[in-house]
C-alpha cells in the first residue's frame, strides 16, 4: 500500500484552513476538480469523475452506460465482490465467466457465456495484473457490448503503451486502503466517451441539475449521492505524485522476483499479457499441494486462500435476493440465471495452483532479490529440480 504523509497532511491543512470542505467549493481551483484533471492527463481519459469508493465508481460507470433491468453483465469468478454485486446495483444480473491462467477473465470464456441478452463486460485487472484487452475490445466489437474495465486494484498500470482503466468504455478505480494510491475510501469513474460522462455526472449527484447542466442536451434523470468531500480530493491530489514513483518500484520488484523461478520444474511465473509493463507477480504450480506448501512462506498467498475473492464464498451473490422482493434484479432477468459452487471449475483449478507474491515495494532492492533467492530454495528443496 502507498505511503501517507507529509504531503497529505499539508493539503488537508490548506483545506480546513480555506473551510470549503465542499467539492465544489472552490470550483476548478479546488483539490478534487485539480485531481481529476491531472489524472485524467496521466491515464489519457478525456473525463474523471471521482466518487466516494471503487464499487460505486462501478455502479456509476454501468448506470451511465444504460445497463438495467434484463440485461446480464459478464463477471469473472475472481475478483472482489463489488464487481458482481455492481450490476444488480443498476438492476441486471451478473454472469461468471472463468478467469485463464493470467489470473483475469478467459476470453475464451466470455465467448462462450454470451447470450442475447448480454449487454457488458466487466474485465477485472486484479493483483496489478492486466486482462487480455485487445482481444476483449474485439468481442465487445463483434457483439456490440460495453466493456467497463474494473481497474480498482491496477490504477496506474499500463497495457500496451495505454492506462488501465482507460481502455474501454469506461473504467473504474479505487482508492481504498489497499489500492496503488489512497483516500482511505474513494474511487474514481474514467471515461472518454462525453455522453456517458455526463451521465455519470447526473447519477452520482442528485444535485447535478444546478451545476451546469444546462450545457447538456442530456435528458435529466435522479441520482443518487456517490460524491466526494474537498478533504478526499486533497489526499487524492497529493497521493497522485507518489503513483509513478510506486509503479516503478514494483516493475523493478517484479523483474527481479521473476528471475528467480526461471528453469524450475513443477512451478512456472503466469502468464501476462503485457510484460513489459507487469507490477504484479504470481506464479503457477503443477498441483495444489505444491502451491499450498509454497504459501506458508513469508509474503506468498495461495489464491484460493483469499476466500472473499474466489466466488464460491460470494454467498450475497447465491442467495438472489435484494432488499425488497420487487427491487430484486432476478425477477427482472430475462432468463434464469443461476449461480452453483462447481459452474467455473477451471477457475477454481486454477486459484488451487496459484500463489501471489508481495513484491515489497518499500524494501530494498537487494532485499527483494536475496528474499527472491530464498523462495527459490525453498522450490528446490520441494523438487523443483
Amino acid at each position: 500500500m502507498p505511503r501517507v504523509g507529509l504531503r497529505e497532511i499539508y493539503s488537508l491543512g490548506r483545506v480546513i484552513a480555506n473551510g470549503q470542505l465542499l467539492r465544489y467549493g472552490r470550483g476548478p481551483r479546488g483539490y478534487t476538480h485539480r485531481f481529476e484533471t491531472r489524472l485524467a492527463e496521466k491515464t489519457g481519459a478525456a473525463h474523471v469523475l471521482t466518487v466516494n469508493s471503487g464499487t460505486n465508481a462501478l455502479i456509476t460507470a454501468l448506470a451511465a452506460a444504460g445497463i438495467g433491468p434484463g440485461d446480464e453483465v459478464l463477471v469473472p469468478a475472481y475478483t472482489w465482490v463489488a464487481s458482481a454485486l455492481a450490476p444488480l446495483a443498476v438492476g441486471a444480473v451478473p454472469v461468471l465467466a472463468d478467469v485463464d491462467e493470467s489470473l483475469t477473465i478467459s476470453p475464451e470464456d466470455i465467448e462462450r457465456r454470451i447470450t442475447p441478452y448480454t449487454k457488458a463486460i466487466i474485465p477485472v485487472h486484479m493483483l496489478n495484473l492486466v486482462c487480455d484487452m485487445d482481444r476483449i475490445m474485439e468481442i465487445a466489437r463483434r457483439h456490440n457490448l460495453l466493456v467497463i474495465e474494473d481497474a480498482c486494484q491496477a490504477v496506474g498500470i499500463r497495457y500496451k503503451d495505454r492506462h488501465t482503466g482507460a481502455i474501454g468504455h469506461a473504467g473504474a478505480f479505487s482508492f481504498n486502503h489497499f489500492k496503488n494510491i489512497t483516500s482511505g475510501e474513494g474511487g474514481a469513474v474514467l471515461t472518454s466517451d462525453e455522453r456517458l460522462y455526463i451521465r455519470a455526472r447526473m447519477y452520482h449527484d442528485p444535485g447535478s441539475f444546478i451545476r451546469g447542466h444546462e450545457h447538456s442536451n442530456e435528458p435529466l434523470f435522479a441520482g443518487m449521492n456517490f460524491r466526494v468531500s474537498e478533504l478526499t480530493g486533497a489526499v487524492l491530489h497529493a497521493q497522485l505524485t507518489r503513483l509513478t514513483p510506486l509503479v516503478r518500484r514494483l516493475q523493478a520488484r517484479r523483474a527481479v522476483t521473476a528471475k528467480a523461478f526461471e528453469g524450475l520444474k513443477n512451478c512456472r511465473v503466469s502468464p501476462h499479457h503485457d510484460p513489459d509493463s507487469a507490477a504484479g507477480l504470481c506464479v503457477i504450480f503443477d498441483d495444489p499441494e505444491q502451491a499450498e506448501s509454497f504459501a506458508k512462506a513469508r509474503g506468498v498467498e495461495r489464491l484460493i486462500d483469499t476466500g472473499r475473492h474466489v466466488y464460491t464464498n460470494w454467498e450475497v451473490l447465491f442467495a438472489k435476493r435484494s432488499f425488497h422482493p420487487k427491487m430484486n434484479p432476478y425477477a427482472w432477468a430475462s432468463r434464469e440465471v443461476e449461480y452453483t459452487t462447481d459452474m467455473c471449475q477451471a477457475t477454481l483449478d486454477i486459484l488451487s495452483r496459484s500463489c501471489r507474491i508481495s513484491l515489497g515495494p518499500g524494501y530494498p532492492l537487494a532485499v527483494v532479490r536475496a528474499r527472491a533467492q530464498a523462495l527459490r530454495r525453498q522450490l528446490l528443496a520441494q523438487g523443483a529440480a
